[in-house]
């Protein structure tokens, strides 16, 4: 049986930088959780940050790829940079899908950590852009899958399948 990580906001843990929760109700997620098939984690809690803390977003328009490789900051509004700790919070979701045999996640869509299809653009406006966050990067970088709250549907025929190699290796 396969396990999926998700992010611990989406089943109504209150990690987000808010202190809030992102509770996501579908009957999906509920069947998964029955079965035992989720690993919750928040990448930033794991990494040391506080909850609730300073909205981040990564500057310049750039993505979580560009965090990996060095070439961009991501701040807090105050202006901390909190790349780092960011850094630290995806190899530790890495770990664990390495550690649980996760091929695939479900994390938050617009999160600078979690986001799979849109992050907001370091403007801290409310302007976002296609692009990923940091752990979302480096999971799929190391062949783990990741859908959002809003793509749930398209994880459904992957589960349980012997997949080939090069579609692991997305």
């Amino acid at each position: 049986m396969d396990l999926i990580l998700i992010s611990s906001c989406l089943l109504g843990s209150p990690v987000r930088y808010d202190g809030k929760a992102k509770t996501l109700s579908h009957k999906l997620i509920k069947k998964w959780r029955e079965e035992g098939r989720l690993i919750s984690i928040c990448p930033e809690v794991a990494a040391g940050l506080p909850t609730p803390r300073p909205p981040a977003e990564i500057l310049e328009g750039k993505s979580g790829t560009d965090i990996l490789e060095g070439s961009a900051v991501l701040n807090e509004k105050t202006g901390q940079d909190v790349s780092q700790a960011f850094l630290k919070g995806a190899h530790i979701a890495l770990d664990l899908a390495i550690a649980k045999g996760c091929r695939f996640a479900i994390l938050t869509d617009g999160s600078p950590s979690c986001g799979s299809s849109f992050i907001y653009d370091g403007s801290f406006s409310g302007a976002r852009h296609k692009g990923q966050g940091v752990t979302t990067a480096l999971l799929e970088k190391n062949g783990v899958a990741v859908f959002s709250e809003d793509t749930l549907d398209q994880l459904v025929p992957l589960l349980d399948k012997d997949l080939s190699s090069s579609a692991r290796t997305l």
